[in-house]
């Protein structure tokens, strides 16, 4: 009688860390909308930016007030910044954030959710596969298996599927490279954030960590703009048009705890995911001006699914055969 083997334990963390990625990435569609919309209608997008970081910030802080976990874990990295047990960069992640939500104020509303959410995702996925390879600190270079590299390729092509129809007419270059570096760059925010969290044991700290160094870049540039243009004479008044902060801190407190557990090139893929769902919903629901829905980005996102699930696989350990088994 053959005895089964026993379920890989990998599967233990990828299936609910699957999940999680998938709502990270939903996270940040929904604030991508929210911010291209408040960009939008200040008519800046940098004050935008400033807007919903500051606001993360704030509820953040309230939070760490709340939190005694949260507090000793921001003691334990002030102290390791200052005997230099830890890089000054590895607290950076929130810089990464801060690009991407400068780029959703200054580019989701002109290119639409779907250009946007397309040319992060190519940045994202081929930023993943460098960074799992790579590993940062304490959390080691992860094996890129060949289902993790046929899924990272899939990824892509669904991505160049999704966008074939859209890149032509007068969108600018230079404002679909903003949201692709700004892809580049999430995957290593997420692997520093995770940094952040397991040497602070808490979440919180490394959300609080990143709303911090995310404000402060985008004030300072906020500053510089606002220097050459002024502020905006008008606010929106619909309320939900100043959630993106609040969901940040959502998603990216998620992200920190998912990336060492999962890996970050699975977790840029599962976003992937997640944001391509939701943003087709969006565009099903709240079509932006100008962007009609097409067919390629419905079978795009369905591909984005199929190559999830192929990069998720576990790479089970080989074991030799030690002879037949015995009744």
């Amino acid at each position: 009688m053959t005895i089964p083997a026993p379920k890989h334990p990998e599967t233990r963390v990828l299936a609910p860390g699957v999940l999680g990625a998938l709502l990270v990435g939903a996270g940040i569609a929904v604030q991508a909308r929210i911010n291209g919309q408040l960009g939008a209608e200040l008519g800046d997008g940098y004050i935008a930016s400033v807007i919903s970081f500051g606001s993360g910030l704030i509820l953040m802080l309230v939070i760490l007030a709340l939190s005694t976990p949260g507090r000793a874990g921001f003691r334990i990295i002030n102290t390791a910044l200052r005997t230099r047990d830890i890089p000054w960069w590895l607290v950076m992640g929130g810089a990464s954030g801060a690009l991407f939500v400068l780029s959703q104020g200054l580019a989701a509303g002109l290119l639409g959710i779907a250009v946007f959410t397309v040319a992060v995702v190519f940045g994202q996925t081929l930023s993943g596969l460098v960074v799992d390879r790579r590993g940062m600190g304490s959390t080691p270079p992860r094996t890129i298996t060949p289902a993790r590299i046929v899924g990272s390729v899939l990824m892509l092509a669904a991505v160049v599927l999704v966008v074939s129809t859209q890149f032509i007419g007068s969108v600018p270059l230079w404002l679909v490279l903003l949201p692709f570096i700004a892809g580049l760059a999430i995957p290593w925010q997420q692997a520093a954030n995770g940094e952040v969290r397991m040497i602070s044991r808490s979440p919180v700290t490394a959300t609080v960590v990143n709303f911090i160094v995310g404000t402060t870049l985008l004030v300072l540039a906020a500053i510089v703009h606002t220097a050459f243009v002024g502020l905006p004479t008008e606010y929106p008044t619909n309320p939900v048009l100043y959630l993106g902060g609040a969901i940040g801190a959502g998603f990216i407190g998620l992200g920190a705890i998912l990336a060492p557990r999962i890996g970050v090139l699975l977790l840029a893929l599962g976003t992937i995911s997640g944001q391509l769902i939701v943003a087709l919903l969006l565009d099903i629901v709240v079509p932006a001006d100008g962007h009609p829905l097409g067919w390629t980005t419905v079978a795009g996102t369905a591909i984005t699914l199929v190559a999830l699930g192929i990069a998720a696989t576990p790479a089970l350990p080989f074991r030799a055969s030690r002879g037949a088994a015995r009744p």
